[in-house]
Formats: structure tokens, sequence, C-alpha cells
């Protein structure tokens, strides 16, 4: 079973680009994809129904902002949007579909540089991530939970470390919930497989930094530690094009 991951930033954006074709090629069992920027009535027939999959949307109460979505080959047990917590359900941020071997979080975290404001409003998000995670563990369940992070965790995850350490996106308050993340028992399966730098997910469009891969990993798969003997690879798709991420891929024994 192959999951991918993929911040499209504007999903009728990248549909213009070939994202049909692109789904049709690589076929994976399911794809979670962030920053959708679009209702589901502003969407083709074809994207709300693409040929052999399930589509599920959470989208913003803004329009034109956020929104995650979710297409999988296999239907769900159960789906559910947010964490329950009406200040954060108004973004479209989180999608939840429940399969026999796990359940799967499709997630598009805040970015926190617009202000201190919004960085406090990312930090009180991770909490209730980490939260509304630990009550699907104490009830059993096998969690993946997939999507954009806005957060490099570790100096190897950016090409510039040293000049970022003042941004958002690596500041050490930021860093230091995704340490906690994985001592309570999330996995960054990625690096289980991969121990190399240079290996990101997002590069600045204006300045052409993809060209050079001058960019940050900020998107992730991370599994709960039971599920870590199920994971067969994972890995990053650097040659998808469309947007300013590219896709991630975790890979499960069947």
């Amino acid at each position: 079973m192959i999951i991918l991951s993929w911040n499209v930033n504007g999903i009728r954006a990248v549909e213009r680009r070939g994202f049909l074709e692109w789904l049709e090629k690589e076929s994976p069992d399911i794809l979670c994809v962030q920053e959708t920027k679009a209702h589901p009535d502003q969407l083709d027939a074809i994207l709300l129904a693409p040929p052999g999959y399930y589509a599920f949307f959470n989208a913003a109460e803004k329009k034109g902002y956020s929104g995650v979505a979710t297409f999988t080959k296999q239907k769900p047990l159960t789906v559910k949007t947010g964490f329950g917590v009406s200040r954060f359900d108004g973004e479209g941020r989180v999608l939840l579909t429940e399969y026999p071997e796990f359940t799967l979080l499709n997630i598009y975290f805040p970015n926190g540089k617009r202000s201190g404001e919004r960085l406090q409003y990312k930090l009180d998000f991770y909490d209730e991530t980490l939260r509304f995670v630990d009550q699907l563990k104490k009830k059993g369940q096998q969690v993946i939970i997939c999507g954009d992070y806005n957060t490099a965790h570790r100096p190897i995850d950016l090409a510039r470390p040293k000049e970022n350490e003042k941004i958002s996106g690596f500041l050490p308050i930021e860093r230091q919930w995704l340490d906690q993340w994985v001592s309570e028992g999330q996995v960054d399966i990625f690096r289980k497989f991969c121990a190399l730098p240079d290996q990101y997910t997002w590069w600045d469009m204006q300045s052409r930094a993809r060209e050079r891969n001058v960019g940050w990993r900020i998107d992730y798969h991370f599994v709960t530690e039971d599920l870590v003997p199920f994971v067969k690879g994972a890995s990053i798709l650097p040659d998808v094009q469309g947007s300013d991420h590219c896709p991630v891929s975790v890979e499960l024994k069947t």
C-alpha cells in the first residue's frame, strides 16, 4: 500500500498542470493533499470523483484558503473532519480516514510567519494535534499523521539552517515541539530509510531555489511506533512539478 502526501498549493491550479494525469499514472492507494484553496462546489466533477477513488474534502470557511482532501481507493470505515475544536476547525486543516489496519490523519499545519499571533496559533494547533493523537492511541489505534508540518525539524532538514534560526519554520520553540512529538511515540519514517542531507520537499519559487535545491523538508509521514515494523519504505518525489512542494511517499507491507 502506497500513501502519498502533497501540498498542492491550490488544487485548481495543479489540475491545470496535469494533476489528474499524474494521479492516474502514479496510482497511489491513498493520496492526501493540503492547501487545496477551494470549496468542493468550486471544483470540476472529475476532481470530486477521480476514476477509481473515493474523495473527501475539508474546506476552510474562508474561500481560497487552506483546505485538505484525501483520495483513496479503499473506502474508509469512517471519515471525520477537524479536531472538534471550533478555533481550529474553521480553517479546514484536518481530515481523518479510518481503515482496518490504521487511522490516517491528513493535516495542513498552520504557518507562523505572518505574526506573533499566528505563531501562537500554530503552537496551540500543534498541542491540540498531540492531544488528539494521544486519544486515538489510547483507543488502540495505529496512526499515520501526514502532511505539511510547516517546520523543518533538524539542521539537516533545510539547506541554510544558520540563516533561518530566527524565522518561523525553524524556530527553537517549533523544533522543540517536534522533539516532544517524537519523544511521545511518533516516528519520522523517512529518516528511518534515509539519513542523507539535501532531501527537501519545499522550495521558494520567487528565488528559483528549486533549481539549486535550496530547500526545506517540512512535509512528513509520521507514524506511531507500533506501525514502524509494517513500513516497507519511504521517499521524497522531488521531480514531481506543479507546486512549490513535492509529494512524499510511504509504502506499507500488505
